[in-house]
């Protein structure tokens, strides 16, 4: 039997190709809602189900589920239960270290959009206020000698911190806090006695820029809450390019609209596409829909990727990239 499988939502080439020369594929015509999807997983129709972020793989749809295994686009999977698919002998697959620069330049471009307030100059240019060069129309902050902090220090966060040296900012971080193990000397590489390692308390509180780059888990979901907000510099910026859980958006609304920090700059949201209530209309902020990774080279190598996940765990072999590679043995 040729093997099959089901893609949520449409990729780029060439994943659909690699699929369909390995097997049957299906793409709805709508991306399917929760109860839709579970059941085409339980149906026994396809062998492998590729998924998008937005795509919620928990337990009970992995106890019903008749899969070989899960390819998710994207490298993160929080929006999947690993331990359930482990238990139940699917494995899950994922595509690290494509979008590592994208993402690290929508960080940096975060970090100068809000700093130079370009969105607002965008703005009123656009609605004809601007009538002539003059002292003090929308003066910013430098971005040059001020202080990023990094919250985590993985592949995204160190790429950040390369571009953030070219542009003369001091770097410091606390990796994947709160409570993980120091980064060693010989961990730091590169960037030994270029960028500082601190606790998570002081990074909080040193940062002109705090810039989120963990993992979304237990631990981390609502890592930037009101209390991380109050113990920022009132001129502070936070940046988040990671998940939009980490951040308790609701709280970062009152923190922005109160003058609590200075501003944000934000790519990915709680509850996403809905933004908390109030966060559209503030002044003070860059939104972007989530576009981190979007560049053609990056969306293409990321199809390819998951497609081979996919076309191998279809196959009974390891996938490329296996985030839980025990569940073959189950």
């Amino acid at each position: 039997m040729a093997n099959s499988f089901l893609v949520t939502t449409a990729i780029p080439d060439p994943g659909l190709q690699l699929l369909g020369e390995a097997g049957r594929v299906t793409v709805p015509p709508e991306p399917p809602d929760y109860g839709t999807l579970a059941a085409l997983c339980a149906s026994g129709d396809f062998d492998v189900v590729l998924t998008q972020l937005r795509d919620v793989i928990d337990a009970p749809l992995l106890a019903d589920a008749r899969l070989k295994g899960v390819s998710n686009f994207a490298v993160g999977y929080n929006n999947i239960d690993v331990d359930a698919a482990t238990r139940h002998g699917i494995v899950v697959g994922n595509t690290p270290g494509v979008l590592t620069d994208a993402t690290a330049d929508i960080a940096l471009l975060l970090i100068l959009g809000t700093a130079r307030r370009v969105v607002e100059a965008d703005r009123f240019v656009r609605a004809g206020k601007f009538q002539g060069w003059e002292p003090e129309l929308l003066l910013g902050r430098d971005v040059s000698g001020a202080v990023l902090g990094l919250a985590g220090f993985g592949r995204i966060a160190r790429a950040t911190a390369r571009r953030a040296l070219g542009f003369g900012m001091e770097v410091v971080f606390s990796p994947r806090p709160p409570g993980d193990r120091p980064v060693s000397d010989e961990e730091l590489g590169e960037f030994a006695g270029k960028v500082r390692q601190v606790p998570w308390e002081e990074l909080v509180e040193r940062s002109d820029f705090l810039s989120v780059h963990v993992p979304l888990n237990d631990q981390t979901r609502h890592l930037v809450d009101a209390d991380v907000l109050r113990r920022m510099k009132p001129d502070a910026i936070l940046i988040n390019t990671a998940r939009g859980p980490i951040v308790h958006e609701a709280a970062l609304v009152e923190a922005l609209r109160n003058g609590v920090i200075a501003g944000a700059g934000l790519d990915v949201f709680e509850d996403e596409p809905r933004l908390a209530p109030g966060l559209a209309a503030l002044p003070n902020t860059v939104l972007l829909p989530h576009v981190g990774s979007a560049t053609v080279p990056v969306r293409s190598e990321m199809a390819r990727l998951s497609a081979l996940n996919a076309v191998a765990i279809a196959e009974g072999r390891v996938p490329p990239h296996a985030v839980n590679p025990l569940a073959l043995s189950r």
